[in-house]
Order: C-alpha cells, then structure tokens, then sequence
C-alpha cells in the first residue's frame, strides 16, 4: 500500500532530466537528485516548483566568447500531465489562477514521487500574469516577488485542492518559497481556534517547517523594497511579515529562519558559515550529494554492476571500489574519456588527443568560482605543458543574462585560449546541461575547482567526478573539506596544506601550478598505477558517502521525523 505524501517539498527549479530545462544549475540539479533517491527510498513526499516554460536560456557563444541568451523551446506536453484543478493567489490585488503540470518520478523499486509544476499561462488571467511562471530568474524584483508568491502561496493552495491534507513537514529549498508560511499560519490559526497569530500559532508552524539555506553570500539572498512588498502582498501580509523580522521590506531567508523548526545548510563548512550569518538561529548541517545512478557514466555503471552487485540500489556498497581491478577502472575511464573527446573534437573541431591529460572545469559562471584563475600565469602554464607533459583543458557553464562580470570571465577563457592555442588546447562548450554535465565529470583526468572560499556552500560537480573516478583539485571550501584526503582523493589548493580565506590570486594560482607541475601531472604520465589507486579511493570513500540516498536519509531521521 503506497502511504500518502507526508512531505511537500517546494524548489524554485527542479532538474529531472535533460528534456525539461526547469534548472539553472546546482539548486535545481540538487532538488531533482534529491527527490529521485526519495523515490528509490520509498520516502512519501510531494514536490513543487514552477513549469517554467521559456526554460533558463539557451546559451550560445561567438568566437569571441561573447555570450548570447535565446528562449528554449520544449513542449510540457511531452513530459508532463496536465491537471484541470485551479487554485487564485492574490497579486497587486488580482486575483490570479494557478494550475499545475504533474510528472511521476519513479524510483528504482517502482515507487513514485509526484512533482507538480505550477503554471499562470492561462487566458483568465492578466498579460503580466500569464508570464510569470515563463522564465527562470527573469524579469526584474517584481517579476521574481510575483513568481515567489506563486511557487510557495499557489503551491501550498493547490497541494490542498489536489487532496494532499496529510502533510506533516514542508520542505523549503531555499527562499524562495517561504511565503507558504503566510498560508500556513492562517491555516493553523484556524485549525487552533485563534482570531490572532500568537506564540502557541507560530510554534505549530515551526514544527511543520523545514527550511534548506544554500547560500553563503548575503547578496544571494532574496530581499525586497518594503515598497515592492506591500504593493505585491497587500498591508495584511506585510504587517504579518514586519511582525516577524521588521520593516525594512521583505526578506525570504529571515521570514524562513524565524519560522522553520528545523533549519539546515549544505555543508559542515557551511554550516559555520551561516551560523555567522545568522546569529540567534539554530543551523544544523546536512552536506548535500548526488544521484548516484543518473551521474555514473555508462562504463562505470557496467563496471559497478560487475564488480559491485547492489550498488543501483544502496551506494554504500560502492565502498568496495577497492576491489576493482586497475585495468578494469582505467579501461572504463578510457571509455568515458573517449565519449566525451569525441563531442568535443565533432562540436568544436578541437582535435583533442585521448592520451593527453585533460583538466575540466564546468559549473554555474559565476565572479566566485574564478573560472579564469588557471589562465593567472600564461608563461607558467605553457612551461608546464611543455617539461611536465602535455595538456588539454574543458570547460562549460552559462553566465546569468544580468551578470555582466560573469560573461566577462567566459571571454577571459576564449582569450587565453587563443593566446595558448600553440601549446595548450582550450575548449569553452556552449549550453551546459545535464547531459553535457554527465560527460564533462565522467570524462575528464581531473576536476577543477577554485572558488573564493568560504563562499561555496557545498557544490556538487565533483561528486559526480567521483562516482567516476575523477580526482578533484580544489579550494578547502564546500563539501572538499570534508571530502579530501592529500593524495587519497585528489588534492588541495593550499598554502602548506592550509585553507586560507579570500581572493588572494597571486597566492592560489601559486599553489594550483605547483599541484599541477610537482605532483599530478607527473604522475599521471609516470606512475599510473597510483594514479590509479587514487581513482579508486574518490569512489570507494567520496562516492559511497557523498550521494544523496544518505543525504534523504538524514533529512528523514534529522529534519521529517523531528517534533
């Protein structure tokens, strides 16, 4: 007997597969991931994001590296279910009609999670309206506050119209959808008996609320002008949310902090990040992973299926990866390697060589992630080309349409490619998606990745690296610092093997060439076997952990299942 949903989880953008571009990168990869290891886990919970029907973009580059943005065209009708039952919110005092799209994601032992994606096209209602649910992160403040009020007020709405009345905790990734504790208060007051919102009132929304914070920046959270707040919400609804955190408009973080019961970031290292952010608050850690089966190439999956019976099922048995014979994983890698040369070298005409060491880089353009420190020292970089070995370099990610410094740093890519096009091959692949995404960690030597730290909550990419063996060089940030042994799983950028904070360039860019040159490089070409050996322990160690089956998992025993 399959139990009722007692979970709701909301998310801005969900990635389920690569035919529905409802994501823009690593919040919405991880909502998908997250909710295919619910299903394979039998864990009863619904999702809820908006249908998002122009898609993110899709990305296309010059020869320059100019980035250009285009609508993507996909048709929900091929995916998705739609539903007849319609809920109203209220917006700038009009009433506005919500429907939904449902899809059913089946996990591995035949249960299945429904995902609804909420859509405002419809001819009741007004012009403005009808585009609210068409683009990802478009538009300006008002056009995210109106699709915010969509996502968490519609959405709990229509939970309710579809039949869903026995849903014990709601799960809000991120921000975004906190203004469903505006409805949830109402409700429980009612339910209570209460005229007014009291402490008894609050406290029994608390236990129902479970909120995730992604986001170590204070410029990533989402606040709006008390202005814009009130002419989108009504006086009603801002003199709730003023009750809360004040009255300098209207934040989404600080609405969720005060009314969640249980609040977590995405990272151990995160965790002491909001903490510091956010005094005063509770902020457990629950250090995100991914879906093991979607992100395992297809070389590595018959690998694992050989030599690690169970695994599609429990990737804790992925811990026996040491057993592996090395011919068996590099004759895998090879494959994989192979797969993702050969997009490069048909896309870009790149003539890029299997043998040859190759670094990837692909993730979400964005100032922090540094794209570009690897090109800090051309002349450095060529020598190492040239005495240690020979080197060809991946990368992809798209830059927000608005983030004029993140397009920058594309073209900085395309520049520095042409300038080592005699000695280095460089290669910028255009409309990053989880497809592309799939290939670039599956296929490459070495995953790169160099934020300024703290500010990478947790990151992923290079989880799915390690389910394919792909050994990480990066900043001690995120989920590395819990990942990383020196020379076990891959390696530290880092001053005497300790992390140090900020945008110090010159200093890790040092410490990345001399990674490359001293230790990595040489022995990829010179000692294979301990190569290897290294390979090998990213999946027996990283991969079996860090996944998302025991990811849920502690989100059931930890946030579900607590009063």
């Amino acid at each position: 007997m399959i139990q009722e949903p007692a979970i709701a989880y909301f998310s801005m953008e969900i990635a389920l597969y690569n035919g529905i571009p409802t994501y823009s990168g690593g919040l919405g990869i991880l909502a998908g991931d997250m909710l295919k290891s619910a299903a394979d886990l039998n864990v009863p919970i619904v999702a809820v994001t908006l249908l998002h029907e122009k898609g993110y973009f899709h990305q296309k580059l010059d020869e320059n590296g100019n980035q250009y943005e285009e609508a993507v065209d996909w048709d929900p009708r091929k995916f998705l279910e739609p539903l007849q039952p319609m809920v109203k919110v209220e917006i700038e005092e009009r009433s506005v009609k919500v429907r939904a799209w449902k899809y059913e994601l089946r996990g591995n032992r035949g249960f299945t999670v429904p995902v609804y994606f909420l859509d405002t096209n419809l001819e009741e209602n007004d012009p403005r309206d009808r585009s609210l649910t068409g683009h990802l992160y478009g538009g300006d403040m008002r056009y995210r506050l109106c699709q915010e009020v969509v996502l968490g007020r519609g959405g709990i709405r229509l939970l309710r119209e579809l039949g869903y009345h026995a849903i014990k905790k709601y799960h809000i990734n991120e921000g975004h959808a906190s203004l469903l504790l505006l409805d949830l208060l109402d409700e429980t007051r009612l339910k209570l008996q209460k005229r007014e919102t009291d402490p008894e009132t609050v406290e029994a929304v608390r236990r129902q609320a479970v909120f995730t914070t992604h986001t170590p920046v204070a410029a990533g959270h989402d606040r709006f002008p008390a202005d814009l707040a009130r002419q989108v919400l009504g006086e009603r609804e801002m003199a709730h949310v003023s009750s809360f955190h004040g009255n300098d408009g209207l934040d989404m973080t600080r609405l969720a902090l005060h009314l969640s019961g249980y609040v977590n970031a995405v990272a151990r290292k995160h965790g002491e990040v909001a903490r510091a952010m956010f005094p005063g608050h509770a902020i457990q850690s629950i250090t995100n992973g991914v879906h093991s089966v979607t992100w395992t190439s297809a070389p590595f999956q018959k690998l694992f299926d050989q030599y690690l019976p169970g695994w599609r099922q429990d990737s804790f048995a992925l811990r026996h990866a040491l057993a592996i014979p090395k011919e068996a994983v590099w004759a895998a890698h090879l494959e994989a390697k192979q797969a993702l040369l050969d997009l490069v070298n048909q896309k870009e005409k790149a003539g890029m060589d299997v043998p040859v060491f190759t670094i990837g880089f692909a993730r979400r353009a964005a100032l922090y992630k540094r794209a570009d420190l690897l090109f800090h020292d051309l002349e450095r970089l060529k020598k190492i080309a040239t005495e240690v070995g020979p080197l060809q370099i991946i990368y992809a990610g798209k830059a927000h349409p608005q983030d004029r410094e993140a397009k920058a740093v594309i073209m900085k890519i395309f520049q520095a490619g042409q300038a080592l096009k005699n000695h280095i091959k460089v290669i910028y692949l255009s409309n990053y998606d989880m497809e592309m995404g799939k290939l670039l960690t599956s296929g490459v030597d070495l995953w790169l990745n160099n934020p300024i730290r703290p500010l990478e909550a947790s990151g992923t990419s290079g989880m799915k690296a390690c389910h394919n063996g792909v050994p990480q060089l990066s900043i001690l940030d995120g989920w590395w610092v819990e990942g990383h042994m020196e020379g076990v799983t891959g390696w530290a950028i880092a001053q005497d093997g300790k992390p140090s904070d900020g945008d110090d360039r010159e200093r890790d860019a040092g410490n990345l060439y001399q990674k490359l040159e001293g230790v990595i490089i040489p022995l990829f070409y010179r000692d294979r076997a301990k190569y290897l050996n290294i390979m090998k322990h990213c999946i027996a160690l990283n991969a079996s952990f860090f996944n998302t089956q025991r990811m849920v998992q502690e989100y059931v025993t930890n946030a579900y299942l607590s009063l």
